[in-house]
């Protein structure tokens, strides 16, 4: 007899990846055949974790329809099983698998359309920070900013598509009332995803998006400035900055080793 934890293997490998045949020798034969009981539980958890997937990307499955999207979905789920008690961990690796999935071959901005949406999912649940203040800085010498390291809040993410997603998930929108016309050769979009007082998503010139991103991996001032004056050679570094804070975007600056600024929450 095997024993629990080989038990609980072989009925998670039998609903998530269809091998359920060690299992089901396990399973009582009652008023069914014990490959019917054993479907019911496959069925349940696929259509829980596919509405789990659809609740994160709507215009995803919009764009694609709803047999597409289950059909989708239920290639990714055996290979992306659930590693979380939390349904709002489940499908983070839904983009990448649309880039490499041969039916959406040709919707070449489908997995960034789905890198979107699950930014907005990481931002919409992601923890607090308060914003840094502008008193913060002016309590640090200005010979001293080029070494100073700033903190994205919690709820920052940045994204960059060679395709106009934004625009694409904005006339996929219910109450879009405008024209529903994409144009994909317009070009693509940097975007900062970001919760306020709800997630926003605003869109970032080369200058902006290269400094954001610089400073996300941890780099100085003086290097994400070097960062966005060459992907921007007319930025305007001081008040990017200081847009940067008054939108509430950085959440902490750290000096060597002060640290100023407010915790996450």
């Amino acid at each position: 007899m095997p024993s629990l934890l080989e038990l609980q293997r072989q009925f998670s490998e039998g609903v998530l990846r269809s091998a359920g045949s060690k299992f089901m020798q396990h399973i009582r034969p009652g008023r069914f055949a014990p490959a019917r009981h054993f479907q019911v539980y496959r069925n349940n958890v696929f259509e829980s974790l596919t509405n789990a997937l659809k609740a994160v990307y709507p215009v995803t499955e919009r764009l694609v329809g709803d047999g597409f999207f289950r059909y989708a979905a239920a290639s990714y789920i055996p290979l992306h099983r659930p590693e979380s008690g939390n349904l709002h961990d489940f499908g983070e690796h839904f983009a990448g698998f649309l880039s490499g999935f041969p039916p959406a071959r040709e919707l070449v901005y489908l997995p960034d359309v789905a890198r979107l949406e699950w930014a907005m999912h990481e931002s919409f649940h992601a923890g607090v920070g308060q914003p840094l203040a502008l008193t913060t800085l002016s309590s640090i010498p200005a010979e001293e900013y080029g070494n100073l390291r700033f903190r994205l809040q919690p709820s920052a993410r940045l994204l960059a598509s060679s395709y106009p997603i934004l625009r694409i998930w904005q006339v996929n929108q219910p109450d879009h009332a405008g024209s529903p016309d994409v144009n994909l050769e317009e070009g693509g979009v940097k975007l900062l995803v970001i919760r306020r007082q709800e997630v926003e998503m605003r869109t970032l010139s080369d200058g902006d998006y290269s400094l954001l991103s610089a400073i996300d991996a941890g780099s100085t001032l003086a290097q994400a400035a070097r960062a966005a004056m060459d992907a921007q050679a007319d930025y305007d570094l001081t008040g990017a900055l200081a847009s940067q804070i008054q939108l509430g975007t950085l959440a902490q600056v750290e000096n060597e080793k002060k640290i100023t600024g407010n915790p996450v929450l």
